[in-house]
Formats: structure tokens, C-alpha cells, sequence
């Protein structure tokens, strides 16, 4: 049996948390965008946004999450596990400020493979900002194209999941799978 890691990408706001959501609740192994923790445990440190203050740290944080996901994906009795973002996230987020970052980052996006990326557009009729979610909805829009342009860089085919209901975002992912 073939282990299918599915990710689902797309700038902020974009509707995957939600959706991985109702996946879970269709029964569906998933697992949750791990930035939020990371940036939680920061603000409990003093570290208002770590991604802003020190990125590199963010990321390589991330990117260590990221992996970890990855690898408790694959050791999962379920035949598909869907995540909520992927390792390569990280370097689009670095492109997106345009910073640097260590080899083995590039490395990570290479070695761990992912059978499919869904990817959500921006959506500013359901755009929400937070205290983790900083970015404007313009901002949004800038990361959803270092996401497109990074992942594709590492050879994947983006499947671009339409603005609709949650519902008939879900079957969409679902009918798509197979194909």
C-alpha cells in the first residue's frame, strides 16, 4: 500500500485550516499548520513575532516541525494523511522577505516528497487577521506566489482548489485524489 501525503497550501487566510477541519470530521488523518505553536511559544518568551524579529530562528523551527509531520505521516496505518502546509512553506516565506537560509533547508524540499499539493487562493471575503497572523491581505497575495513559484521549483503540479462552500471544497480534494 502506497502512503499518500497530501498538503494543502495557499497565503493566509485561505481557508486550509478550515478545511482541514472538515476533513478530520470526515474522518480523515490530518495534520495541523504548526506555525501557530511556534509563534504562541514565542509570545509566551517575550517574542511578540518571532518571524519578524528573528526569522531564521522561525523557520528553522519550522522546518524541524515540518519533518517531524512528514515523518510521522509516513508511520500512519491510514493510507492518506493530508497536512497543513509543507517543508517547502519554509523557503517561500524566506523568499518572501528575502532572506537567506542554510543549504539544508533546500535539502529538506528535496528530500521529502509529497504525493500532492492543494493549493487554496486568496480569498479576501473570508480574510481574517490575528495576533498570529500578521500579514495584510496584499501581503497574502505576495506570499501565495513565492508558495507557487517555490513549490513549483521543486517539480510540483499546484492543484488550485475553487472558492466555494466548505463542503464542495472538500469533495473537490477528495475527487481529485485519484487522479
Amino acid at each position: 500500500m502506497n502512503k499518500e501525503i497530501i498538503v494543502l497550501i495557499g497565503g493566509p487566510s485561505s481557508g486550509k485550516t478550515t478545511l482541514i477541519n472538515a476533513l478530520i470530521k470526515k474522518g480523515h488523518i490530518c495534520y495541523p499548520e504548526i506555525s501557530r505553536d511556534v509563534i504562541k511559544e514565542a509570545q509566551k518568551q517575550g517574542i511578540e513575532q518571532l518571524f519578524l524579529e528573528k526569522p531564521l530562528l522561525f523557520s528553522e523551527l519550522l522546518l524541524e516541525g515540518r519533518i517531524k509531520q512528514f515523518k510521522q505521516a509516513t508511520e500512519e496505518k491510514e493510507p492518506i494523511v493530508f497536512i497543513d502546509r509543507g517543508i517547502p512553506d519554509v523557503l517561500a516565506y524566506m523568499h518572501y522577505i528575502g532572506d537567506s537560509y542554510p543549504d539544508s533547508f533546500h535539502k529538506a524540499c528535496s528530500e521529502y516528497k509529497y504525493s500532492k499539493i492543494f493549493i487554496l487562493p486568496p480569498w479576501k471575503d473570508i480574510y481574517v487577521s490575528d495576533k498570529e497572523r500578521y500579514e495584510s491581505y496584499e501581503q497574502a497575495i505576495l506570499i501565495q506566489d513565492h508558495l507557487k513559484e517555490t513549490y513549483s521549483s521543486f517539480g510540483y503540479e499546484l492543484i488550485e482548489i475553487p472558492k466555494d462552500t466548505v463542503e464542495n471544497r472538500v469533495n473537490f480534494v477528495l475527487q481529485n485524489l485519484s487522479k
